[in-house]
């Protein structure tokens, strides 16, 4: 499919941090394309500019079929804009704040008001509407927010982070909100340092770090990428844990030590599970339990970055 999103070797530098060190970027209309990362590794910055509000410092892209740099003022037409922080108004009510982004969209006055109840309605704010926004929970602020994004129908929708700070309910009914937009049509452009929703939510997934794509690909792609299946090692007590760590080394995917646990790669064959059982614990006294698990993000997000704490934890919700 032709592309609605297209970026080719963006850069960008704040003093002397290079925060973009030549990213490439190729978003099929209609699909939902997650970027991935851990803090700081550029993904803010790459939505910023793709939504004209950051000039890059050298590449190019074009979104929804215009040049980011030489054509803002269409790009902006074609696109909205979720970011972390919700843009409401905690004065005005829920449909106060949808009414007035209609009139700021050049919407006539009953159009507006029409246009606000349509989405009040679809994102389950029908009872909230009459109540002030600063009496709204996270969640009711985050799909409010969204709402606010849909009020001129765009060809692109740019999440960042739109989940984040949610408690595990709200993020479940974002996600909901997120797959009935995808089957409108409109193309989503999804930031997110949750692992667990990249691999729900989205067709393809690029995974930054350090202001580089280091990987990109389908879900099931990234996962046999690293490994197709995980054995997951469960060591005695601390001194055979360190001791089969030293051993494997970078083979280990996933480490542990306060829970004595170890992972490697496998092809999920009986033949390598026992191999490498043997390799670690020939005498059987070192390896208390076992277990083999397809690869996950997790695995695909500490091969290619080297950062498993922080993600491990954003997936848990910590």
């Amino acid at each position: 499919m032709e592309p609605v999103i297209e970026a080719t070797g963006l850069t960008k530098s704040y003093g002397e941090v290079r925060v973009l060190s030549g990213v490439d970027l190729r978003v099929p209309q209609g699909s939902v394309f997650a970027l991935l990362g851990p803090n700081g590794a550029g993904k803010t910055t790459t939505v910023r500019i793709l939504t004209t509000l950051t000039r890059p410092d050298g590449g190019t892209a074009r979104v929804a079929g215009h040049d980011i740099v030489r054509e803002r003022a269409l790009v902006r037409r074609g696109i909205s804009l979720t970011g972390q922080d919700t843009a409401l108004d905690e004065l005005q009510t829920g449909r106060e704040n949808l009414r007035m982004m209609g009139r700021l969209c050049r919407l006539p006055g009953g159009r507006a008001a029409a246009r606000a109840d349509e989405l009040l309605a679809r994102f389950d704010l029908v009872e909230a509407a009459g109540r002030r926004v600063s009496t709204y929970s996270g969640g009711m602020r985050r799909r409010l927010d969204l709402a606010a994004s849909l009020i001129v129908a765009p060809t692109v929708i740019f999440l960042d982070e739109p989940t984040t700070g949610l408690d595990p309910r709200s993020r479940a009914e974002m996600w909901t909100v997120i797959t009935e937009l995808t089957r409108s049509g409109v193309t989503i452009f999804l930031t997110t340092q949750y692992l667990e929703e990249a691999d729900r939510l989205a067709d393809r997934i690029a995974l930054v770090d350090g202001g580089r794509i280091v990987a990109e690909g389908t879900s099931a792609e990234l996962k046999q990428r690293v490994a197709g299946q995980r054995l997951d090692l469960t060591l005695t007590d601390a001194d055979t844990f360190d001791a089969a760590a030293l051993h494997l080394g970078d083979r280990a995917l996933l480490s542990d030590r306060d829970r004595r646990t170890l992972s490697v790669a496998t092809d999920g064959s009986a033949a390598h599970v026992r191999s490498v059982l043997d390799e670690l614990d020939p005498r059987r006294l070192v390896i208390d339990r076992f277990a083999v698990h397809s690869a996950s993000l997790d695995d695909v997000f500490l091969a290619l970055t080297g950062h498993t704490t922080s993600a491990r934890k954003e997936t848990a919700g910590v």
